[in-house]
């Protein structure tokens, strides 16, 4: 093809690049659709009857299911997870035991975001003491974080770096319900705005969008490239012909 001469490296360059671009923009249209299906599901949870904590171990997966509770929290054993961050402040995020009196049953309940300003001085929270009905939605994290360090420290209330509920009723000495609950927002609640998905599904159209339109990019020049080295060279032949008039 003499019109069209884009050279190895180029050739070589595309090759790899190209591919890489239509994986990523596919990838976030795939991410997008997981978000939209995430949001349903958890829209449809929400409007469903709500569980008592004794059902929740009987569903395969309770993501999202709403939990109403009727008890007492344990006001000697709190737990504060460290590193959470709201509005760009640094705070914890209040986890405390809670003893749901019709089932019986011990569940980890998510109070919600504190600040903590003042690393030096524990952050500063209540705890009811009068039985409270209390609605919940139960949390199950996408995976296993990456946790440099699993110990903990010492005393009440105790810092953690991350939620594992198994491991925390042992520390008790209790047999609770295996997932996390995250309180709604009410008034035994402190800031519980929990996000749903750390990126909406509009936000991965935008990226593959913009990884789609890179690899269209690459491709026109890569194109525009091949065409003019062609008419370069055809160009120099013509000059070097010695019957050229």
């Amino acid at each position: 093809m003499n019109g069209f001469r884009p050279g190895l490296l180029p050739t070589l360059l595309v090759l790899a690049l190209l591919p890489l671009l239509l994986w990523l923009g596919i990838w976030q249209l795939e991410r997008s659709e997981q978000k939209r299906d995430l949001l349903a599901r958890q829209e449809a949870r929400q409007q469903a009857a709500p569980l008592t904590p004794e059902q929740i171990e009987t569903i395969a997966d309770p993501a999202y299911a709403r939990v109403h509770l009727q008890g007492r929290f344990d006001a000697e054993h709190s737990f504060l997870l460290d590193s959470r961050t709201r509005d760009g402040q640094v705070g914890v995020e209040l986890l405390q035991p809670f003893h749901d009196e019709p089932s019986g049953r011990w569940v980890l309940v998510n109070r919600g975001w504190i600040p903590w300003p003042d690393r030096r001085v524990l952050p500063t929270f209540d705890t009811p003491a009068q039985p409270l009905k209390l609605a919940a939605w139960v949390y199950v994290p996408p995976g296993k974080p990456f946790v440099f360090n699993h110990r903990m420290a010492e005393g009440w209330p105790r810092l953690i770096n991350h939620v594992d509920v198994e491991a925390l009723w042992t520390l008790l000495g209790r047999d609770g319900v295996v997932h996390q609950l995250r309180l709604e927002p009410g008034p035994s609640a402190y800031r519980a705005d929990w996000p749903v998905t750390s990126m909406s599904p509009a936000q991965h159209l935008g990226y593959a969008v913009q990884w789609f339109a890179l690899a269209a990019a690459l491709l026109a020049l890569f194109i525009y490239f091949g065409v003019h080295q062609a008419r370069g060279r055809h160009s120099g032949n013509d000059e070097s012909d010695p019957c050229r008039p």
